[in-house]
């Protein structure tokens, strides 16, 4: 028996939503029939550049609805699309497009075409490359005008890796997880459970689309329900308030610091952002500004993820508020609590959280020797702790890697460990996060220098901001004579304590 894939639910989107607004960007209005034409032109061009199963395609740019006709012609080839973090520095960018090897490149200048020439200037690849901001003859458009819109009809295996997101560096380098068309499949259908997404919902796209958030909550149950997605840049609040009053926008990927921009801007006389479902922001937005209309994830929030699994796999929206401040797997997962030697732990007792199921990744990219560590059977280890309570629910305790949180942002210390002890004055460097009321942590950086050498906070934070995404580098720094230590281990609980760190990832944070 065929399972659906993504190629498949365009087609019959086609069919069945033949005057449904599918997409929104800008002054970019296509139909469901429209979309798949578009898609259709792009499944060609790839073709005739050599794209074909299990080959990669790059996407270096902003949000926008390019990504998702690049998922819907991938799809229908067998191929992958990455959509790069555009806040990375030039040499993480270079990392990625090394590791990922694409066959073809799609990038964008506004904004960010600085720091893609950097990275092309460093790599070797020779891959193609499109531009999607500007007419010419590498303009994308221009790729498409060229190429029919007959279908790409072919059998696709709905479990071939589609999306792939370069998680945070646990190790001290990104891995690109593989998520399938049909882990997709089934997120959209999850998400339109606890959403209550149905064919007339439209979601706005104002997250990041290298990240799983914005996927989960709710674009791709828009996509599964035939619903309109609406695309915006970048969160820009007065963009985002006339946006959700022009396109009546029921769902939005909006962190608070943004809704509290978004407060501070919103004017009665141009906006009505009635249409809008606070989602598991009621308390930010307050009273009178948004609808009070509550669907079962806002009724029951929290949960359990990461891109590994295709976002939230354990939810306090299934099976009502445990002992657990997880919740319960939901339909397309299963869970165990085991110790390092897969022995799965007893009722209350801590171990590491595994995940199965149909929403398990297909691995990283290019990391055979991580795949097989942490991939036993179909099962995935997550290297992050919990125990089973007695009522059978979940409780998250911590991730046993250490990693602080930045708003939406997942941030190791290793990788910012090793980036400041590549300058020439650091001896060694640990991170701490310490609680931030906006951005839940702010990144210390506590630091021994060389003998005889000399440097400042300022030089430090610079050489970080020069070779790292930005929003990893130190908010501050602290010079000491020594890192205490834990036997062989850097102690970063001493560090804490002396220093202030604390808010780590963990109670009803969700992992994802």
């Amino acid at each position: 028996m065929q399972r659906v894939a993504i190629g498949d639910v365009i087609r019959e989107h086609r069919r069945s939503f033949p005057d449904k607004t599918a997409i929104v960007d800008g002054d970019l209005r296509l139909t469901w029939p429209e979309f798949d034409d578009r898609v259709n032109r792009l499944a060609h061009a790839l073709a005739d550049r050599g794209v074909a199963t299990g080959h990669r395609v790059l996407w270096l740019g902003q949000t926008s609805a390019r990504v998702f006709e690049l998922l819907g012609a991938c799809a229908k080839l067998g191929a992958m699309v990455c959509p790069v973090n555009w806040r990375m520095s030039p040499h993480e960018m270079a990392f990625v497009i090394d590791d990922f090897s694409p066959t073809v490149v799609v990038w964008q200048d506004e904004e960010i075409g600085a720091t893609v020439r950097a990275a092309r200037g460093i790599t070797d690849g020779g891959a193609t490359w499109w531009q999607h901001d500007v007419p010419g003859a590498d303009s994308i458009d221009t790729v498409l005008a060229a190429q029919p819109v007959a279908d790409v009809w072919s059998t696709v295996d709905a479990d071939l890796p589609l999306l792939v997101i370069y998680t945070a560096a646990i190790d001290g380098r990104p891995n690109g997880s593989m998520i399938t068309q049909h882990n997709l499949v089934c997120m959209g259908a999850e998400s339109s459970y606890l959403n209550s997404t149905t064919s007339s919902s439209v979601f706005l796209n104002s997250g990041p689309l290298f990240h799983i958030g914005n996927f989960q909550w709710e674009a791709m149950a828009a996509f599964v329900q035939g619903a309109t997605n609406v695309f915006v840049r970048r969160a820009d609040a007065n963009e985002l308030l006339d946006i959700v009053s022009r396109e009546k926008v029921t769902a939005a990927f909006l962190m608070p610091p943004t809704i509290l921009q978004m407060k501070e801007n919103f004017d009665p006389a141009r906006h009505d952002l009635t249409s809008l479902k606070a989602g598991t922001n009621g308390a930010i937005w307050g009273d009178g500004l948004v609808s009070t209309e509550q669907a079962l994830w806002e009724k029951l929030p929290g949960g359990f993820g990461q891109t590994e699994v295709t976002g939230l796999a354990i939810l306090n929206a299934h099976g009502g508020q445990g002992a657990g401040n997880a919740g319960r797997p939901g339909p397309f997962a299963r869970v165990r609590i085991v110790d390092e030697d897969w022995n799965e732990r007893g009722v209350g007792e801590i171990g590491e959280i595994a995940i199965g199921g149909e929403i398990v990744h297909a691995g990283y990219w290019n990391r055979p020797e991580t795949n097989a560590r942490r991939m036993r059977d179909g099962w995935w280890r997550t290297t992050d702790l919990g125990r089973r309570e007695a009522d059978g629910s979940i409780e998250f305790v911590g991730t046993s890697t250490r990693m602080i949180k930045s708003a939406a942002e997942n941030i190791f210390p290793k990788e910012v460990e090793v980036c400041l002890e590549a300058h020439p004055a650091v001896r060694e460097a640990a991170l701490i996060g310490v609680p931030d009321e906006r951005f839940v942590q702010s990144v210390v950086a506590v630091v021994a220098v060389k003998s005889g050498s000399t440097v400042t906070e300022d030089e430090l934070i610079t050489h970080c901001k020069q070779r790292i995404a930005s929003y990893k580098k130190p908010k501050s720094v602290v010079f000491v004579n020594e890192i205490p230590r834990d036997g062989d281990r850097k102690d970063y609980a001493a560090l804490d304590q002396k220093y202030g760190g604390g808010g780590y990832p963990g109670g009803d944070v969700t992992r994802a």
